[in-house]
């Protein structure tokens, strides 16, 4: 993905978490986060902040916070979380913003019955209070991407920026069928900006549309179970962990 030029400008900086490698990109973000080369559903996703006052460094992990004054304890701190697994570390997106929680919004695209891709629905996730995670199943809530992007946006401005998401979401699936021809739909976490830029920062080749089931309007869910049918899928659509909100 990152030798496509277009999709490259859309995808923050990575790279493996060593500890010299996650001090450069402290160094240069301020902000980053630290996450499992292997993971799902936010588990072991880390945050991790360089700041001017002391104590300098601050890192969460779920509902835990640490502060350090060295980068040396800081780093001895993070490692042992990472419980000798292989990390990435990422430059940091400070996301939007519902009632002083960060959220993400997931598009799924996936095989259409016809032949082709289609960005079939989008669904907007805000962490839970105590957390830097969107994930349902870490407790973030579940809203329609216009409900969160209405404060931030007019109705021309949220459609441009959509459509946006819908062609960087198209332009992924596309390319990665070149290499993984078996692919038939992919779950893409959207950060949106201060500037409204759309950051693509996970794809999912096992995507759950279960927080669709907990919006009102039921369109997007029908419509991504009946495109998934067509190719021989079935969800279960249980969100035991994810709010509606309100």
């Amino acid at each position: 993905m990152r030798k496509d030029l277009t999709l490259k400008k859309h995808i923050p900086r990575t790279k493996l978490a060593t500890k010299d490698g996650l001090r450069s990109m402290l160094a240069q973000y301020g902000m980053v986060y630290v996450k499992p080369t292997r993971g799902s559903q936010g588990r072991g996703v880390m945050k991790m902040e360089k700041r001017k006052a002391k104590p300098k460094y601050s890192y969460q992990l779920g509902l835990k916070k640490s502060t350090f004054t060295t980068y040396t304890a800081a780093y001895r701190a993070i490692h042992k979380d990472m419980k000798g697994k292989r990390y990435l570390v990422q430059k940091g997106i400070r996301l939007l913003k519902h009632k002083s929680r960060p959220f993400d919004i997931r598009l799924m695209v996936q095989r259409a019955p016809q032949g082709g891709w289609e960005a079939t629905g989008t669904v907007g996730r805000a962490a839970h209070p105590r957390k830097i995670v969107t994930n349902g199943s870490q407790g973030g809530t579940i809203y329609s991407t216009v409900h969160l992007l209405k404060k931030y946006a007019g109705p021309a401005r949220r459609k441009r920026l959509l459509k946006q998401m819908d062609r960087l979401a198209l332009r992924t699936a596309k390319l990665l069928r070149r290499t993984s021809p078996g692919i038939k739909e992919l779950g893409l976490d959207f950060a949106i900006d201060g500037k409204l830029k759309p950051w693509i920062l996970e794809v999912n080749t096992v995507p759950d549309p279960c927080p669709f089931s907990l919006l009102a309007d039921q369109t997007m869910l029908r419509r991504i179970v009946r495109y998934g049918k067509a190719y021989g899928k079935t969800y279960s659509l249980k969100c035991k962990k994810a709010k509606r909100g309100k």
